[in-house]
C-alpha cells in the first residue's frame, strides 16, 4: 500500500476484492480507446496498468481537453467489474468508473512508443533514457538489479561482513587499464585518479582489523568498450582476513548459490573446478562455457607425417567434434570457414571430416588421408555416425583462441547455449606473470598484490613464467563473473614482486609506499574476490549487454548521449585548474 495525498492505490494492485471502493490513482496514459459512447484509458505507473472508463460526454466535464499518450493524470472513481475481462493483466477483472479527473502534466508526443516492443532504436532510446526507463522490460531489469543487491547484502551481513565505503578520488597507479584522472584545483598540476577497484584500500582495511569487508562499489576504467564493458561499472568487492583460498571459494560459491536460489529459484550444484592449463588446453579460453562438451582434441600424433603441409608444419593440430552435425551442407561448411577467417579470429582455414551413417568418413583432405587414417581421427574424437569433426592448425596460442571461437559458434548453432541453463565453475592456478614484448618486462596477470602459490615461490628468480598465482575466477556460461586471489601480506615478498615487475625501489615506494608501510604494522594473511555486478545482473536477466541493467549507461563510444557528456568546459574552469585550453577542431 502506497497511500499518499495523491493516490490510495497503485495501478497494479486493484482486483475484484476492491469492487465498490472509491479509489484515487496517479500515472501516465498508456493508451486511449473510444468505443461507441465510451472512452477507455489505460493508466500506467511502475506497478502496472488500470483501465479507466468514462462516457464521452463526461470527458470534457471531468476537465480533460483531450487525452494524449504520456499525459500525467490523477483520477478518482469507483472500482467496478469489467464486462470484458483481460486475463493477461493483474487488474484485468476490474476498471475504474471515473468521477474526478485532474491533469497533473501534459506531454509532448514521445519520440518512440513506450511499450514492451518499442519502435525506438538504441541510440534514440539512450538519448531519451528517462522515457525508455518507463518501459516494462527496462524497469524489470532494474528491479532485478535491486533484488540482487538486497540479497547480496543479506547474505554477506549474515556472514559478519561490514560494508565500508572507500575513496573515489585516489592516486593513479601504472598497472591495469588506463585511469580516468581528475585535476586538483587546490594542488595545481596534480591529479587524482578514479579507482579501477578499491584494491589497496580493502587491503588496508584488513591491516586495520576489519576482517570481513564488502562494498557494492563504482569502479572506472578508461578502456575500449564492448557489450559487457562500461567506463563506469559496479563491483561486489569483498576481502577476508585469516583465510586460505578454500575459505574464499566456499564463501563466494555460497553467495552465488544463494543468489540463484532466492532470485531465480534455481538450485546450483557444487561448482566444479578447472585449472587454467586445462581450460586453455581443452577449451582455448580462461573462461570456458561448459554448458556443452565439445572439448578440444589434439591430433599431432595422429595426423602429422602424411604429406599435408598445413598439418606437418603446424605447432598444434587440434579440433572439436560437433555431435549430429554431419549433415552440414557445403554452404554451411564454407560459412564456418569464412567465420574463422574473420580478422578478429585470424585463422587461415578449416578442415572438416564427416562421419556418415554408412560408417564411411568423408573429409576435405581426402587427397592426403585415406579411410583408415580418417577412422583414427574418429577414434581420437570419440566420433560416431552423424558427427562432424572440425580441425584447425597453426601456432598453439593462436589456434586454440580461434578454435574457442569456432566452438562457441557451433554451440550457438546447435542450440547448446540456452540462456536459461546455467553452468558455473571455478578456473584456478593462473600464471602469475606474463611477458610483454613491447615493454620487455614481466607484467602481473591479475595485479601486483597477488600472492604466488607457496610451492612456486622458489621459481620467482629462476623461471618467473612458470609461477602460478594463488588466484581464481568464477565463470558462468562462458562469462568471467568474478575473480580474486590470496594477497601478498609479507613486505619482503611484495618487494621481490615489485622488482620482478620492473619497479625500482623508489618507484615502488612512490606508488605503493602507503601499503608497504602498512605491512610493517602487522598485516594479517588475507584475500578476496570481486564480482562484476553488472555482468551478474545481465546474466540473471538473460541479456548480453550490461547497459540494459544500468539506469543511465554510456554508449559504445563512452558517451552519455542523454546529457551530452563528456563535454567541453569553460576557459574559466580551465584557468582555475591550470590547464591549457585545446583549440576546438
Amino acid at each position: 500500500m502506497l497511500h499518499t495525498k495523491y493516490r490510495s492505490h497503485t495501478c497494479g494492485e486493484l482486483t475484484l476484492t476492491h469492487k465498490g471502493q472509491h479509489v484515487s490513482l496517479c500515472g501516465w496514459i498508456q493508451k486511449v480507446r473510444k468505443l461507441g459512447g465510451m472512452t477507455f484509458v489505460d493508466l500506467r505507473d511502475r506497478y502496472g496498468i488500470t483501465q479507466l472508463v468514462m462516457e464521452v460526454e463526461e470527458v470534457a466535464a471531468l476537465g480533460s481537453e483531450g487525452f494524449a499518450r504520456e499525459m500525467v493524470l490523477r483520477v478518482e472513481g469507483t472500482v467496478i467489474e469489467r464486462e470484458s475481462k483481460n486475463s493477461k493483466m493483474n487488474t484485468g477483472d476490474i476498471e475504474i468508473k471515473v468521477t474526478k479527473l485532474e491533469v497533473l502534466n501534459k506531454s509532448l508526443t514521445p519520440p518512440f512508443t513506450i511499450e514492451d516492443e518499442t519502435d525506438g532504436g538504441e541510440e534514440l532510446r539512450m538519448k531519451y533514457r528517462y522515457l525508455d526507463l518507463r518501459r516494462n522490460p527496462v524497469r524489470a531489469n532494474l528491479e532485478l538489479r535491486h533484488r540482487m543487491a538486497i540479497e547480496t547484502r543479506n547474505y554477506l551481513d549474515k556472514h559478519q561482513f561490514l560494508e565500508v565505503e572507500t575513496p573515489v578520488l585516489i592516486k593513479s597507479t601504472p598497472e591495469g587499464a588506463r585511469d580516468f584522472v581528475v585535476p586538483s584545483r587546490m594542488n595545481p598540476g596534480e591529479f587524482y585518479a578514479l579507482p579501477q577497484s578499491p584494491q589497496t584500500f580493502k587491503q588496508l582495511l584488513m591491516v586495520a582489523g576489519f576482517d570481513r569487508y564488502y562494498q557494492i562499489v563504482k569502479c572506472f576504467r578508461d578502456e575500449d568498450l564492448r557489450g559487457d564493458r562500461q567506463p563506469e561499472f559496479t563491483q561486489i568487492d569483498c576481502e577476508m582476513s585469516f583465510v586460505e583460498q578454500e575459505d574464499i571459494l566456499q564463501m563466494f560459491e555460497g553467495l552465488t548459490r544463494h543468489l540463484f536460489k532466492v532470485v531465480k529459484g534455481i538450485d546450483i550444484p557444487v561448482l566444479s573446478r578447472m585449472t587454467y592449463a586445462d581450460a586453455m588446453k581443452y577449451y582455448g579460453s580462461d573462461k570456458p562455457d561448459i554448458r556443452f562438451d565439445m572439448k578440444f582434441v589434439e591430433l599431432n600424433e595422429v595426423v602429422k607425417g602424411k604429406g599435408f603441409k598445413v598439418f606437418d608444419d603446424a605447432e598444434l593440430v587440434v579440433g572439436i567434434c560437433a555431435k549430429g552435425a554431419a549433415d552440414y551442407t557445403r554452404k554451411q561448411l564454407d560459412e564456418l570457414t569464412e567465420f574463422v577467417k574473420r580478422p578478429q579470429i585470424g585463422a587461415t582455414g578449416l578442415v572438416y571430416a564427416r562421419c556418415n551413417a554408412d560408417g564411411t568418413i568423408k573429409s576435405s583432405v581426402d587427397k592426403f588421408f585415406n579411410e583408415e587414417e580418417l577412422k583414427k581421427w574418429a577414434v581420437a574424437f570419440g566420433a560416431q555416425a552423424g558427427d562432424l569433426m572440425l580441425v584447425m592448425a597453426g601456432g598453439t596460442a593462436k589456434t586454440r583462441k580461434a578454435l574457442n571461437e569456432l566452438r562457441l559458434e557451433m554451440g550457438t548453432r546447435l542450440g547448446l547455449r540456452d540462456k536459461n541453463t546455467f553452468a558455473c565453475h571455478w578456473v584456478m592456478d593462473f600464471p602469475m606473470l606474463e611477458w610483454n614484448d613491447d615493454s620487455k618486462r614481466w607484467h602481473a596477470m591479475h595485479h601486483p598484490f597477488t600472492a604466488p602459490k607457496p610451492e612456486d615461490i622458489g621459481l620467482l628468480q629462476s623461471d618467473p613464467g612458470a609461477v602460478r598465482a594463488n588466484a581464481y575466477d568464477m565463470v558462468i556460461n562462458g562469462v568471467e563473473i568474478g575473480g580474486g586471489s590470496i594477497r601478498i601480506h609479507d613486505k619482503e615478498l611484495q618487494a621481490r614482486i615489485f622488482e620482478i615487475l620492473g619497479f625500482t625501489k623508489e618507484d615502488a615506494q612512490y606508488q605503493f609506499g602507503f601499503l608497504m608501510n602498512a605491512f610493517e604494522y602487522g598485516a594479517p594473511p588475507h584475500g578476496g574476490l570481486a564480482f562484476g555486478f553488472d555482468r551478474l545482473c545481465s546474466l540473471f536477466g538473460g541479456a548480453e549487454a550490461i547497459r540494459d541493467f544500468i539506469a543511465f549507461p554510456k554508449n559504445n563510444s563512452g558517451r552519455d548521449v542523454m546529457i551530452d557528456a563528456p563535454s567541453l568546459i569553460s576557459q574559466e574552469q580551465l584557468d582555475d585548474l591550470g590547464i591549457a585550453s585545446k583549440p576546438v577542431k
